[in-house]
């Protein structure tokens, strides 16, 4: 994974389909759908239309948590949090096709996640975020810096994708660390234009690749 994946979030201004569908005509190319503390039915249903909304964008499309509505409306994959099913357990649903995710907020989590063989890494906070209940221990830039570190002495070479608090004027300071990817969601739905927003960051990505 790379570039900006967005993660779905409600808001007064935007609702998890329409949020979704700015940062699409935004040009973002990944979006992940969030939705926490919903009934799964709920979410299927969801998942349902912004899969037809991210084909028609020549997007991917990944599912929270919910391994069975990934699996279900033929999403690209599933991201696990701390306290969702087991990468291995939903591997053996899934199959070898689907890519599987995994939330870390230390260097012993990616090691546990890369020996339950995840695709990606979706590591933080970067800073405080409301958008997270039971936030862990604050990473910040030297913390990226030391995990990845010690993820090339390790000879773990998973993606690592950035999250939490993140706003476009960090972002070169990440990248530069050695993430892979950005993981962003009030940062552009609080825009006054999250089109605009959401291709501002997408540039600012791609002059850092330079």
């Amino acid at each position: 994974m790379k570039g900006l994946l967005f993660i779905t979030h409600s808001t007064q201004g935007y609702g998890y389909l329409d949020g979704a569908e700015a940062v699409l005509k935004g040009g973002c190319r990944s979006i992940q759908l969030r939705m926490k503390d919903v009934p799964e039915t709920e979410v299927l249903e969801t998942a349902r239309t912004l899969k037809v909304m991210c084909d028609d964008y020549g997007a991917e499309l990944y599912i929270d948590d919910h391994v069975a509505v990934a699996v279900e409306v033929g999403a690209k994959g599933v991201h696990l949090g701390k306290n969702d099913m087991a990468p291995a357990q939903a591997r053996n649903m899934m199959g070898r096709g689907f890519v599987i995710g995994g939330t870390a907020n230390t260097f012993e989590d990616i090691v546990r996640l890369n020996d339950q063989r995840v695709d990606y890494i979706g590591l933080g906070p970067f800073r405080f975020t409301e958008t997270k209940k039971n936030l862990s221990p604050i990473l910040g830039l030297e913390g990226y810096e030391r995990i990845i570190a010690q993820c090339r002495e390790a000879g773990i070479d998973l993606p690592v994708v950035a999250i939490g608090g993140i706003t476009a004027d960090d972002i070169p300071a990440i990248l530069n660390t050695g993430v892979s990817a950005i993981a962003l969601s009030s940062t552009i739905l609080g825009a006054a234009d999250p089109v605009a927003e959401t291709r501002k960051i997408i540039e600012i990505i791609n002059n850092c690749k330079r």
